[in-house]
């Protein structure tokens, strides 16, 4: 039976700036329903989301935002918290302007290699839309055109990432948004055959976590989890290079 936790028994933890991440395996899988009162939630460290990529740093009422990690040999768990004054999803077609839409940017490299993913799938840069749906760019297929000219295109990865969210009827610009991610080597091939990796212990995987915040139409703001060093003045790389991710690593065992 699931157990059922207070809302304020999930707040309590405190929260730090990111640098290397930990999840704590989980023998109890959350229910993603956006309401997150799940056990599996009550303990584990709460990181926040702090470094400005894009834009100006945002006042607290404008955004905030924190997010708790979980693991089992299926899924990486993600638990983010988000406060967000106004919540925007202005393009219905999820391949046009994914970026331009408030959404989450899950960030994952599953053998930390880091460099270029922007034309492979070295790494993936899953942006996670207000409606579920599940963007990152993705290289032309062999029978697309322009594929010799090294080109990549939005695609749609819905069944990467399991999503849902609620706001908080106290608080209603507070939402509580939680994720299954399944984590795909650079293996991966695009309407390929493909089976998501099994997790274990010990394992460390590129992470970063980062926040479109778009009030009405364009991206205002894009906050995350890891400090960039710019390149020629910009930050904005974490869908390009994964070596700009921070490092995450999955911490206890399954019960013999």
């Amino acid at each position: 039976m699931k157990m059922k936790l207070a809302l304020s028994a999930i707040t309590l933890c405190s929260s730090v700036a990111a640098t290397a991440d930990e999840a704590m395996y989980t023998e109890r899988s959350p229910v993603i329903d956006g309401i997150a009162d799940d056990i599996t939630w009550r303990q584990g460290q709460w990181y926040d989301m702090h470094a400005l990529m894009l834009g100006e740093q945002p006042t607290p009422e404008d955004f905030s935002g924190r997010y708790t990690l979980r693991w089992d040999q299926n899924f990486l768990y993600l638990l983010a918290e988000i406060q967000d004054d106004h919540l925007s999803d202005t393009y219905a077609d999820p391949l046009e302007r994914y970026w331009d839409d408030d959404c989450l940017e899950i960030f994952i490299d599953a053998d930390k290699s880091g460099g270029d993913h922007l034309n492979n799938y070295n790494a993936f840069a899953y942006h996670v839309a207000l409606d579920n749906q599940v963007v990152d760019i993705g290289p032309l297929s062999s029978d697309e055109k322009g594929n010799e000219n090294g080109e990549s295109k939005p695609r749609l990865f819905n069944d990467h990432v399991v999503s849902a969210w609620r706001r908080q009827a106290e608080q209603p610009h507070k939402i509580m948004w939680e994720t299954a991610i399944k984590v795909y080597g650079d293996d991966f091939q695009y309407q390929g055959d493909n089976m998501p990796m099994v997790l274990k212990a010990n394992m460390k995987l590129g992470f970063m976590l980062a926040y479109c915040d778009a009030d009405g139409g364009d991206r205002e703001h894009f906050v995350g989890s890891h400090e960039i060093t710019p390149v020629n003045g910009d930050k904005n790389r974490g869908y390009i290079d994964a070596s700009v991710f921070g490092e995450l690593t999955l911490i206890g065992e399954p019960s013999k």
